[in-house]
């Protein structure tokens, strides 16, 4: 078990009512601070999340050269301007860069510095020096880039990139959205069109946000593409709340008897809510408002009601892509519902910033919720009468996605719990807590 103090979680005292914000999206936040990076002139972004796997973007972005202008606004988010490297290509940083906990900054990172002639040492904490890293070396090295020590899986990792990249045609072995925009930004320096087929649907943030830049994509369902060499041109981005902080406050709500909540200002990327259609799936009651688009990424509401017969579902392979971050809170959910729920092809969930699966499995089970894995699937017996015994002490593993969602089983229930390391929800929702508590 983490050795970090642990934090006390105690009930609401009230249903969830009302609206909230939720702060930026992560996603959307890293590709804006490495594209305008990346980018010849100043870019202007707003509603960027502050939070420390951002700050590891920026952090990395400055340390290679690019000049980072942003201040905390009254809201919580970041806002200024990113002057980037544009055609002079990145600086040769004096030391490692350091990437911390976060897996977007170490994998697109390795996409945004193989088209230049520099040498450039990728490392991280603990959790991510242990994530697999081979997804992303592997089509970089068939473009020419090279990577110390030759057939590393992991970090650290030194970077040789290449100014004669080549293009590729590259059929990835996974649904991934970083493996598949680091493809993307090595190819926008080579000459050609470099194009990424995957097996199933992932995020589109970035053939949405390239063009942004100027640069000339082209995407289908599991295809994208990039034609190189291109420079990007600076622009503005408007960043907005990300929909995997919102499902926490969606899902309190399914179990918080009463609640009533509305997410404002939410990203409604149909690859990113995914987790709202598997919540209708078993009964939910959720209702999205689209509201406009910042650049091409449409956001809105999410209007969410508390539902007492959920019934259990079926997540099948193809969709666990677009569901990936949310399944530890969507599992928490299933367990109140009537009947078995099944998420199909989950082992992506052990490489994460934890094994997610074997944890959520051993949170349900001191729940006294039955739940089984068979193969690669996993399976939750859910019980609408669950009643949370007292003293449960759950373990974060230090993953922010894990600590929110134990953390709800202590607001929504009849008994508090304590979760360990707490703090580090900070990776993406530093005022989760403060945010849920406000809402009742």
């Amino acid at each position: 078990m983490s050795q970090a103090e642990p934090t006390r979680i105690e009930p609401l005292p009230r249903p969830l009512c009302g609206s909230i914000r939720v702060p930026g999206d992560k996603s959307i936040s890293h590709r804006a601070v490495l594209f305008s990076a990346m980018a010849q002139g100043t870019s202007r972004v707003r509603g960027l999340l502050d939070s420390k796997d951002v700050r590891a973007s920026i952090g990395a972005v400055s340390a290679l050269g690019a000049k980072v202008d942003l201040e905390k606004q009254p809201d919580g988010s970041l806002a200024g301007e990113i002057r980037g490297w544009g055609e002079e290509g990145p600086a040769q940083p004096q030391e490692p860069i350091d990437c911390a906990n976060s897996g977007t900054t170490a994998r697109l990172l390795m996409g945004v510095l193989a088209p230049w002639p520099i040498r450039v040492t990728l490392t991280g904490d603990d959790s991510l020096r242990g994530r697999p890293m081979r997804r992303i070396t592997a089509p970089l090295m068939k473009m020419g880039a090279q990577f110390e020590p030759a057939g590393s899986e992991t970090l650290p990792i030194t970077i040789i990139g290449d100014r004669d990249l080549k293009a590729v045609s590259y059929e990835s072995p996974m649904a991934s959205a970083q493996l598949k925009t680091a493809v993307l930004l090595a190819g926008l320096g080579a000459e050609g069109e470099t194009m990424v087929t995957e097996p199933a649907i992932s995020r589109n943030h970035t053939e949405l946000m390239l063009p942004e830049y100027g640069a000339t994509t082209t995407a289908g369902e599991r295809t994208a593409s990039v034609e190189g060499p291109c420079t990007l041109q600076a622009t503005e981005v408007l960043v907005p709340g990300d929909p995997s902080s919102a499902a926490f406050a969606v899902c309190a709500a399914m179990m918080k008897r009463g609640s009533q909540i509305q997410v404002d200002n939410v990203s409604l990327n149909t690859a990113r809510i995914g987790f709202t259609r598997t919540l209708e799936r078993m009964g939910a009651d959720i209702e999205l408002i689209h509201k406009g688009s910042a650049g091409k990424e449409p956001y809105g509401s999410i209007h969410a009601r508390y539902s007492d017969h959920l019934v259990g579902c079926e997540v099948p392979a193809d969709k666990i892509a677009s569901v990936i971050d949310e399944i530890p809170v969507l599992a928490l959910v299933a367990a109140h519902a009537h009947g078995v729920t099944v998420f199909r092809d989950v082992a992506e969930l052990k490489v994460k910033e934890s094994n997610r699966l074997q944890a959520t499995k051993e949170g349900l089970l001191s729940l006294g919720v039955e739940c089984w894995t068979h193969g690669e699937d996993l399976f939750i017996q859910g019980d609408p009468d669950l009643h949370v015994p007292e003293g449960i002490v759950f373990d974060s593993r230090g993953d922010h996605r894990l600590a929110m969602t134990w953390a709800l089983v202590g607001l929504c229930h009849n008994a508090g719990v304590e979760v360990t390391d707490f703090a580090c929800t900070a990776v993406s929702f530093p005022d989760f807590l403060d945010t849920l508590q406000g809402a009742c």
